[in-house]
């Protein structure tokens, strides 16, 4: 059994998206597959910017923020899923990131910069939507935010091996959104 966290990253809490339908096909999938899933959703744990450096050193977390650590620390397999906004995650999905990933729970700057991450053992699913077709993204954009994000956050921390969705067109007229429900059910079953 596998000890998934699925992070909901869509900014919007007052209405489902895409991005909650792909969550939901990979929990039931994972849990179809005798894995445990917990959630966090974002957009319903009020998620403050750090505004120093100071205070992304020594701050207080709120109660979300510590919740979610407790979450993370005890999971094998983490899933992020967010829509693409201006080439990159939202705002949110950043914050919480920064939020999160604090020395002490997920480096440790005495170890230098190469061997410091916390969080080796665990692996992740990025799954972000977008607008553009994937594979422009891919070429045109160089999927430069995803591999900020695997490189500059996830593999930092010591996350490995990060797998990635992208799931492109999502607003065409002839997009299939039960293909990658169920891309996203199989993937949870496998817990990949």
């Amino acid at each position: 059994m596998t000890r998934i966290v699925i992070i909901q990253g869509h900014p919007d809490a007052a209405e489902p998206h895409l991005c909650h339908a792909l969550a939901d096909a990979y929990a039931r999938g994972a849990e179809a597959g005798g894995h445990s899933v917990e959630r966090i959703e974002l957009a319903r744990i009020g998620v403050p910017f750090l505004t120093s450096q100071k205070e992304q050193q020594q701050g207080r977390l709120n109660p979300p923020i510590l919740d979610a650590q407790v979450k993370i620390r005890r999971a094998d397999h983490l899933v992020l899923v967010y829509p693409l906004w201006l080439g990159s995650m939202p705002a949110l999905v950043k914050a919480f990131l920064e939020q999160v990933a604090r020395p002490g729970f997920a480096y440790d700057t005495s170890r230098g910069p190469f061997g410091s991450g916390l969080l080796s053992g665990r692996s992740a699913r990025v799954v972000i939507t977008m607008g553009m077709p994937a594979w422009y993204y891919r070429i045109v954009y160089g999927s430069h935010s995803l591999k900020a994000l695997k490189v500059g956050i996830l593999h930092f921390v010591g996350i490995r091996p990060v797998r990635a969705t992208l799931v492109g067109t999502v607003n065409a007229g002839n997009f299939d959104s039960a293909k990658w429900i169920a891309r996203m059910e199989a993937a949870g079953r496998r817990a990949s």
